[in-house]
């Protein structure tokens, strides 16, 4: 039987801020007074990223708009979000849990899966391999994490959300009639906002119903997802962990950005379309990297988010590859909707040696070249020494995602 640990950081966001300050000389622990993790308003990027526990008891929640956390809790502290020290505490914490088992699989950049199979030999029952992890991550980096622990991931995950902060919990398939059963439908992994309400109107209330609700019936509601939701229940799982090698391997490249303002004319997504597919097909140039597919995703100023995306005869990394493609893509997706969000996802990568050209495709050699002579002298010089035309005086191209930089303002 297997042992699997899920580890998760408690409100990872705010905790690596928190860790941030304490160690920069404030006095001031973020995660002991009502705070929160919140985009600049100013930008639309104003909402609540993480927020801390004393936050929850105003009632404000990660996703909400930043101004009405501050009608709830006018004290309510907010500090920027910053990516890269996500990205730093989040390798580092990886980086831990690899010392405790070779087969470590991130899941989010704020959590994972560790296969504890075997690792009992080494440093004690599964109890107390996750206290030694726990107070690792702690002592090492200074931020508290939850441990699930079970015989397969899916466990593992629902443990860890059974209780918090700074919990190791157990939900063995023998522990399921008591802990997992009673709780509301919604709190199972894989049942969403749309999902929950129509098991209610079905008359499943619990995960135990869910769990004991006949699988036929749930595959007629809802297809192939039905019968893996009660399978989910039961506790059913049969998924492995990746071993740390395979997880590293990249499996596609992506960027995308939140608009200042709405966008309605096709022309000017096009124009962030190119800014994007610039950054995209570096990051592919520069992992040695082609694609054979592209994506686009679009939100809309209601929040409505959908994407498409098509397959190619051959991969690509050229800029204007790229950005033709995403164009297509585009064309075929947008609904003529205001966009307030934009991304560009190239997958299926290969290697750029194993190319083959067909007579089918577009020429792309001149524009390769033209790349590989702006790749050198932006990696020499610097990202902003070559620019094209069409973003002097407007759009800057958006190399490190995020929040889209405009040199103007629209009209």
């Amino acid at each position: 039987m297997r042992t699997i640990f899920h580890i998760d950081v408690n409100s990872a966001f705010l905790s690596w801020s928190a860790v941030k300050m304490l160690k920069e000389g404030s006095m001031l622990d973020l995660r002991t007074v009502p705070s929160a993790v919140a985009g600049d308003s100013e930008s639309r990027r104003g909402i609540i990223l993480a927020k801390s526990t004393p936050a929850k008891k105003y009632g404000i929640s990660t996703g909400e708009p930043k101004g009405f956390a501050l009608q709830k809790c006018p004290e309510l502290i907010c500090v920027p979000p910053d990516f890269s020290l996500y990205t730093r505490n989040s390798e580092e914490m990886f980086r831990i849990l690899s010392q405790y088992s070779d087969r470590v699989e991130p899941f989010s950049i704020d959590e994972g899966f560790l296969d504890y199979t075997g690792m009992e030999y080494l440093f004690g029952t599964p109890l107390e391999g996750a206290e030694k992890i726990k107070e690792h991550i702690k002592k090492e980096l200074g931020f508290t994490v939850n441990i699930g622990i079970s015989v397969n991931k899916l466990l593992a995950k629902m443990a860890g959300e059974l209780e918090k902060p700074d919990k190791i919990i157990t939900l063995f398939p023998e522990e399921l009639e008591k802990k997992l059963w009673p709780l509301p439908v919604e709190e199972m992994f894989m049942v969403g906002r749309r999902i929950g309400p129509r098991l209610r109107k079905m008359g499943i209330r619990t995960i135990g119903e869910l769990a004991k609700y006949p699988a036929a019936l749930l595959e007629k509601e809802f297809k192939s997802y039905g019968r893996m939701l009660n399978a989910y229940a039961n506790g059913i799982d049969d998924t492995s962990v990746a071993h740390v090698e395979t997880v590293q391997e990249v499996k596609s490249v992506g960027n995308s950005t939140t608009i200042p303002y709405d966008v309605e004319e096709r022309e000017e997504a096009y124009k962030i379309l190119l800014s994007l597919s610039e950054t995209v097909s570096m990051r592919l140039r520069e992992g040695r990297f082609c694609a054979r597919e592209i994506g686009v995703v679009i939100k809309t100023t209601d929040f409505q988010v959908y994407s498409h995306q098509t397959k190619l005869l051959n991969a690509i990394d050229c800029t204007n590859a790229v950005y033709e493609t995403a164009k297509k893509v585009f064309d075929e997706a947008w609904k003529k909707e205001p966009i307030r969000h934009l991304g560009i996802r190239a997958a299926h990568l290969c290697s750029d040696e194993c190319i083959q050209l067909s007579i089918l495709d577009e020429d792309w050699s001149k524009e390769k070249q033209a790349d590989a002579a702006m790749d050198i002298l932006r990696g020499k010089y610097g990202r902003e020494t070559v620019v094209r035309s069409t973003f002097i005086g407007g759009i800057e191209p958006a190399y490190g995602g995020g929040s889209l930089k405009i040199n103007h303002l629209k009209k």
